[in-house]
């Protein structure tokens, strides 16, 4: 779409508008398509009006702002004519700082909603297009709105970009990096809830609401695939109760442990998946750091465990320890509440995979979600008895210990062959264990 008409305003000037509101109706060459509201706000000024005559893309169209005090402000507002560059003309950003308005343009997409993010850049005369709301929101979250990535039409930052951002160090390059730890030592497991009617608000933590920002922009920017398998456990569970014999009852090694050693040979075998995404590169890495999921609800951490593929299961059965001890441990502050004491740094680190499971709740399989910048994530069900068919000659079924594990995997890193090598080699060492002592 290069250009379009507008068949018809749903809106006039000094009406008041919402986000999924119609403006108008746009007639391109192949179809008409609605240009919706993104955001709250009022229509200060119609540019142009409704008829056959095509408008270029990038063409302003109409005048909104947040206020409806500001619409005399634009009473004889014009445009001085199409933008030949990405700087506005003197009188329009005389207009825009004045009263923080966003002039609407035609934009060259058929589907404003699903329109790929437009990485803003941090060049200081680079205009940036954002909402008033999220100009303000910007401002009291105190986030440097270059930073972040519009999802509005033709990049426009809306106000959902600014609540779901989660600061990284470059732009759209997401990189291994740290969460202050003391950020996350301030998160609260118990908070009085607000008492509606019919309802309860519970409030959420910072940690908690930096975990689901980050949760989501992952799941939006990350393209998930998945794959499962199953896997034989009974000679993994042998080896548990050999090695257990050989140390003492403080020593106990769990099932979990050799898993996540078998997870991190599988990365030496497939090391392509020890990777991240860098928008022109694929950076692979040489340790295996891996996150475990533990706690819940509001306490829910994901420390990591380094080097994993190099060091012994003793080693990181005393990590996984020391990390479960951290979250029982309390103090009571003065107020009643039950915070946790100052966690180390390794709650607040990144790996390169993400590892939980979910079988101590009877959970079959999990298709957990890949945490950028990291390329995978591994969930692991319940160990429970199946009858599986059988090798012997004497017998058609037989009795096998089995566990689901599911791989959440990011396709422009791994792609679904090297996926399947992947787990193939994980199946091959969750299934004659004696292979992690090599």
């Amino acid at each position: 779409m290069e250009s379009g008409a507008i068949a018809n305003w749903n809106l006039k000037e000094g009406d008041s508008f919402g986000a999924g509101d119609v403006f108008c109706s746009i007639e391109t060459d192949k179809a008409t398509v609605d240009f919706e509201a993104q955001d709250d706000g009022v229509v200060a000024k119609i540019l142009k009006e409704a008829g056959t005559n095509e408008i270029d893309c990038g063409i302003p169209i109409m005048v909104t702002v947040e206020d409806g005090d500001d619409i005399s402000a634009f009473t004889n507002f014009q445009p001085d004519g199409p933008p030949a560059t990405d700087e506005p003309s003197q009188q329009t950003k005389l207009a825009l700082n004045s009263t923080d308005v966003t002039p609407l343009t035609l934009i060259a997409t058929q589907h404003p909603k699903t329109s790929d993010p437009v990485l803003p850049t941090f060049t200081d005369n680079k205009r940036i297009i954002a909402s008033p709301l999220a100009h303000k929101l910007a401002k009291e979250l105190g986030h440097n709105i270059r930073a972040i990535a519009g999802t509005g039409p033709g990049g426009r930052i809306i106000a959902a970009d600014v609540t779901e951002f989660v600061p990284m160090e470059t732009v759209g390059v997401p990189t291994i990096q740290e969460i202050p730890a003391d950020t996350l030592a301030q998160a609260t497991m118990t908070a009085e809830p607000t008492i509606g009617v019919g309802y309860k608000d519970y409030p959420l933590s910072d940690s908690a609401r930096q975990t689901a920002a980050r949760l989501a922009m992952s799941k939006r920017n990350v393209p998930h695939y998945y794959l499962t398998i199953d896997l034989k456990m009974d000679k993994m569970l042998e080896m548990r109760a050999s090695l257990n014999e050989a140390v003492g009852d403080d020593e106990q090694i769990g099932v979990y442990e050799l898993l996540l050693k078998a997870a991190g040979a599988s990365m030496k075998a497939v090391p392509t998946v020890n990777a991240s995404w860098m928008d022109s590169v694929v950076r692979v890495y040489d340790d295996v750091d891996i996150n475990v999921v533990v706690g819940n609800g509001d306490a829910m951490y994901t420390p990591v465990i380094r080097d994993v593929s190099s060091r012994g299961v003793k080693s990181l059965s005393a990590d996984l320890k020391a990390a479960m001890l951290s979250l029982i441990e309390e103090e009571e502050e003065e107020d009643g509440n039950s915070v946790l004491k100052d966690l180390s740094p390794s709650f607040s680190a990144l790996g390169t995979l993400t590892v939980m499971n979910l079988g101590m709740y009877g959970v079959k399989s999990c298709a957990p979600i890949v945490t950028e910048p990291q390329a995978a994530a591994l969930a692991f069900g319940v160990i429970e008895n199946r009858i599986v068919p059988s090798n012997n000659e004497d017998e058609v079924y037989k009795e096998s210990v089995m566990m689901t594990a599911t791989m959440s995997l990011d396709h422009r890193v791994v792609d679904g062959a090297v996926g399947a090598q992947w787990l193939a080699a994980f199946k091959s060492h969750v299934e004659n264990p004696t292979t992690l002592l090599l």
